[in-house]
């Protein structure tokens, strides 16, 4: 016996208010979110990118180019779109920079596919051939890439030049030379390490941007007391987190009688007895120097002044971690056991002028690592920028400390890549051809923009450099202040291997990911409740 169709409406398997799109109309959904975020960021991209100004709802203003900055900033509703933004903050963070060039790259290839797409041909064939494609554009990188790591000298070259590149699409591009050096002479002070917390920025409005400097040690944004010794040589320095406040009655959540004003004086009495103890407990560490995280009250600090102890109030939390960690000390809060607790030391200890602000300078630190960058600028806008763009260098240059192998910039690593991805092509049967050579009109698509955001002719300049890549030449770049085609060993224009690998493989993946999508379901809105 045949069993009836069902031939009543569709059952509605979702919940009520989810929304839902499939196949073309959600493939069209997520390229078009993806391909809009890349147009935001892709005129930032390169020497002569443009800034972006971003206010937010309580009127704080941010001018920046930096596409991790921009793309975290922006509030985003589309799925593909918030991809672009995540491989965008781990390139921010494994890398330092490069995160508008992953961006942008991802976009590129989603463009192709869109093209192969509505060609109809599949998408697991396109993702297929950009795997293949990656491959090739990956290995052809790693050969043309240098490596002076057994020549030191040679080795700061390349780091002062990828410093040179990285900061020359930046605010600090008029003084990159300057800013290079500063970069990495910090850089090099970390002996291989990554870890850039040793490396302090201190920011002071006033001065030009040329008036930054590198100052050995550690600066604290603080000023000493009143008869607080101003200089101390071989500093032993007790770093704490505790209250110094109780020289007056404190008691919370009791309620005390007394039967005459003398028994309120026996309570305070009793305080400032038990407040003397401790700075006694403190001055038994056999310190010259005391550091708090809180306030220190007037009777403690003149306690500390009469031992001849410099005591330091009101350091903040991101001050005392810092200073514990470049001094060798330990944070802490309790005094009853000096000898488990380790000191912090220092050559010299001494307070200083930027500009009109007092602070105090930690010099010749246990940890050699420790730096202080000290930006100087006009406005706070600059100096925040600044800041980001010298992070961004600081990163890139650590990065390649361990990874020392370099690559050519200016579009030629690019385009070495875009020439082994088509001579791959021209070797692959069936239309996966057609994905590896999107492939690499995806990756000439980068210094097109590069060219295009400097006002030249994109068109032509791809072409001549194409050419001369086809005839071997594998340095030839963009040449952006003369807007021609130059020799980029000639030029010292480099970049750091491992960023355009790792730009390469996420952009990749992310486009990848995008592309097999068919179906797109969004939960229904939180509803308030009655």
């Amino acid at each position: 016996m045949q069993v009836p169709r069902y031939q009543g409406p569709a059952p509605h398997v979702l919940k009520r208010d989810t929304s839902e799109e499939k196949g073309e109309e959600a493939r069209m959904s997520s390229f078009i979110g993806a391909l809009a975020l890349c147009d935001l960021v892709k005129t930032t991209l390169g020497p002569k990118g443009m800034d972006k100004i971003l206010q937010s709802a309580s009127g704080d203003i941010i001018v920046t180019n930096d596409g991790a900055t921009i793309l975290k900033s922006v509030n985003i509703d589309n799925a593909a779109a918030k991809i672009l933004v995540d491989i965008s903050k781990t390139q921010d963070d494994e890398i330092g920079d490069g995160t508008t060039s992953v961006c942008c790259l991802a976009g590129e290839l989603l463009r192709e596919a869109e093209k192969l797409l509505d060609a109809k041909i599949h998408p697991q064939i396109v993702v297929s051939g950009y795997r293949l494609a990656a491959n090739a554009a990956l290995k052809a990188l790693e050969d043309a890439a240098m490596d002076h790591k057994a020549n030191f000298e040679q080795l700061k070259e390349d780091l002062f030049y990828i410093a040179k590149t990285t900061l020359s699409s930046k605010l600090l591009a008029q003084s990159r030379d300057h800013f290079a050096k500063i970069a990495v002479d910090a850089v090099l002070r970390l002996k291989g390490s990554t870890n850039l917390d040793h490396i302090q920025f201190i920011k002071k409005t006033g001065g030009n941007l040329s008036d930054s400097y590198l100052d050995e040690g550690f600066i604290l944004e603080k000023s000493l007391g009143v008869g607080q010794p101003k200089r101390i040589e071989n500093a032993k320095i007790l770093i704490a987190n505790t209250p110094m406040d109780t020289d007056k009655i404190k008691i919370y959540g009791a309620r005390v009688r007394v039967d005459s004003y003398n028994k309120v004086a026996e309570i305070e009495e009793a305080e400032q007895k038990k407040m003397m103890e401790k700075c006694q407990k403190i001055i038994n560490h056999g310190i010259n120097c005391f550091v708090n995280r809180q306030l220190i009250y007037n009777r403690p600090e003149q306690f500390f002044t009469d031992h001849g102890v410099m005591a330091i109030e009101h350091a903040d939390f991101d001050g005392v971690e810092r200073l514990a960690l470049v001094t060798g000390g330990e944070v802490v809060s309790t005094f009853d056991h000096p000898e488990l607790v380790k000191l912090g030391h220092c050559g010299l200890i001494e307070e200083a002028m930027i500009g009109e602000d007092r602070v105090i300078r930690f010099s010749n630190c246990a940890a050699k690592e420790a730096c202080t960058i000290v930006l100087r600028g006009a406005n706070k806008q600059i100096l925040d920028e600044a800041e980001r763009s010298l992070h961004d260098a600081l990163c890139v240059l650590s990065q390649t400390v361990n990874h020392s192998k370099v690559v050519y910039g200016g579009g030629s690593a690019e385009m070495l890549m875009a020439k082994a991805v088509d001579d791959l092509a021209k070797t692959i049967p069936g239309k996966q051809s057609l994905a590896v050579e999107g492939f690499a009109r995806a990756l000439r698509a980068i210094p097109a923009i590069v060219a295009d955001n400097a006002g030249f002719d994109a068109t032509e300049l791809i072409s001549e450099m194409r050419a001369a890549h086809q005839k071997g030449d594998k340095e030839a770049g963009i040449d952006i202040q003369n807007g021609t085609v130059g020799n980029m060993a000639k030029l010292h224009v480099l970049e750091s291997f491992k960023l355009k690998s790792y730009m390469v493989s996420s952009a990749t993946e992310a486009a990848e990911m995008i592309i097999r999508v068919d179906d797109i379901i969004k939960a229904a809105p939180r509803r308030r409740e009655e």
